[in-house]
């Protein structure tokens, strides 16, 4: 019984070391594997049915058909680039013509006031065209990598300083002011990126407040964020868009009769995602909005 018993332990133990040996050997696999995923020299031609276990075997499969995604994407991604390239370039000519013609109809001594008229809503609807092309190959470059957004410890105090009153504040007799002194602290951003998207809250604010109205930027240091708010007076935002506002081409039923696109906010939240930011609105139908743009400090 003895013997047995002895015979029956180290045949346990045989098999205990037997089966942490394959183990080992499987998890060492997909770990070679997942190592030569990640610095991009994975090749399955290395590995052979007669080598490899059934789930190694099938690791190696998902990883083939992972790389074969990532260099399909790679294609597509050039594609779309050249195809902005390629739009940008075919747009520009025709549509600064279109313009210039327009500007020298207008110019021309006899033409009536009904012409005009006619002529003055191309040249406004030609304007409108441009802006959009312009405003779709931003948001293209920006999602495709073309333009990339680069942050870096930055002038919180610069930025704002660096912010201009629109035009459309004085035309339209809304009041436009930095509130308080500007802290001079330094976040992590990308300056001009930025300063399109600080500039397209403010941009916003100006075009939703009526005459009489203000819009104010302020600033808020916190412990891991600085937070730059955009307060306006202007008509507010109801509960249902707050959720869709930063959505591509959304405009509120509301304001169909403003010029825009519907891009702005779009891209100003893809520019402080890009940043390791985000955006935040906080609004009161008839009273005014409030914008929060976070940057990482």
């Amino acid at each position: 019984m003895e013997v047995l018993w002895v015979f029956l332990t180290a045949g346990a133990i045989l098999a205990a070391g037997l089966m942490y040996w394959k183990t080992s050997r499987i998890l060492k696999g997909m770990d070679r594997m997942l190592e030569s995923a990640l610095d991009g020299t994975f090749s399955e031609t290395e590995y052979t049915e007669d080598l490899l276990s059934r789930l190694e075997s099938r690791m190696c499969q998902y990883l083939s058909m992972d790389r074969q995604e990532r260099q399909k994407t790679a294609g597509e991604r050039d594609r779309i680039k050249t195809l902005v390239s390629d739009i940008s370039h075919q747009t520009k000519t025709p549509v600064a013509n279109i313009l210039l013609y327009i500007q020298l109809l207008l110019e021309h001594p006899g033409l009536d006031d009904e012409a005009g008229r006619i002529a003055g809503q191309i040249e406004a609807q030609t304007k409108k065209l441009d802006f959009l092309l312009r405003s779709l190959l931003w948001v293209s470059r920006l999602e495709n990598g073309i333009v990339a957004v680069v942050p870096r410890k930055s002038s919180i105090r610069e930025l704002i300083e660096g912010l201009l009153c629109p035009a459309e504040a004085g035309e339209k007799g809304v009041k436009f002011y930095i509130e308080g002194e500007v802290p001079d602290i330094c976040a992590y951003f990308d300056p001009k990126w930025t300063m399109e998207a600080l500039s397209n809250v403010v941009d916003n604010g100006i075009k939703y407040t009526p005459a009489g109205g203000t819009v104010s930027v302020s600033v808020q240091a916190y412990e891991m964020f600085v937070r730059i708010d955009v307060k306006d007076t202007g008509i507010g935002i109801s509960e249902a868009d707050t959720s869709r506002i930063f959505t591509r081409f959304y405009r509120s039923p509301k304001v169909q009769e403003e010029k825009g696109v519907g891009l702005g906010l779009y891209l100003t939240r893809e520019i402080l995602q890009r940043e390791g930011g985000y955006i935040k609105v906080a609004s009161v139908p008839g009273e005014g909005s409030v914008f929060s743009l976070f940057l990482p400090k």
